[in-house]
């Protein structure tokens, strides 16, 4: 394997890792309503499972209401179940004509356990990163036994680090942000008192 196959092998895997990680963290609810959150809600929608979004339009009205509007109104019924099942911790309320759920404020407690969660993420995703890492560099030596030159092998593995660097940067800046949604997003009537 020459030395260009392993990085970008090494760079696929890790970009994979931080792909994964983003959409984890989109079905993290912050106290804030997000369509992503209905993102692994199945619903049967005339003998398919599609998620909800394949079913109804949803919207977000405000930052504490997400609206689902089924195109059908047969799909109210199954849309509400297939909430109250998933267990994603909301309870819909069905007035005939949409679906609509309201965001609990986030306790404390609540937002210190959701940042605890997040952080696990970002651990699952930094091992992925650095699994990739240590596979790239693995990979250098045994194209050095056979025959890759030693410089080359070394600087493929200088490179495996960088690239390590680089992916383990935007997974900071991923979970930082993150953290900083959970623990300061305030519900609209609060006033955030701006810091001089």
């Amino acid at each position: 394997m020459d030395t260009k196959t392993i990085l970008n092998d090494a760079s696929n895997r890790m970009q994979k890792a931080i792909d994964h990680l983003e959409e984890e963290l989109l079905n993290v609810r912050a106290g804030k309503a997000s369509p992503n959150v209905l993102n692994g809600v199945m619903v049967d929608y005339f003998g398919s499972q599609v998620p909800v979004s394949g079913a109804a339009s949803v919207t977000v009205p405000d930052a504490r209401t997400i609206l689902i509007q089924p195109w059908d109104k047969k799909m109210l019924r199954p849309i509400e179940k297939a909430i109250i099942d998933s267990n994603i911790g909301l309870t819909p309320s069905n007035n005939g004509e949409t679906i609509r759920l309201t965001i609990p404020p986030l306790t404390e407690e609540r937002r210190k356990e959701l940042v605890k969660q997040v952080r696990s993420e970002a651990e699952t995703a930094r091992i992925s990163l650095r699994n990739a890492r240590r596979d790239a560099v693995e990979a250098f030596k045994k194209a050095q036994k056979e025959g890759m030159p030693e410089d080359e092998s070394k600087d493929g593995e200088t490179q495996s680090q960088k690239l390590l660097e680089k992916f383990s940067k935007t997974l900071d800046e991923a979970l930082s942000k993150k953290e900083k949604e959970i623990m300061t997003f305030c519900p609209a009537g609060f006033r955030k008192t701006k810091s001089p």
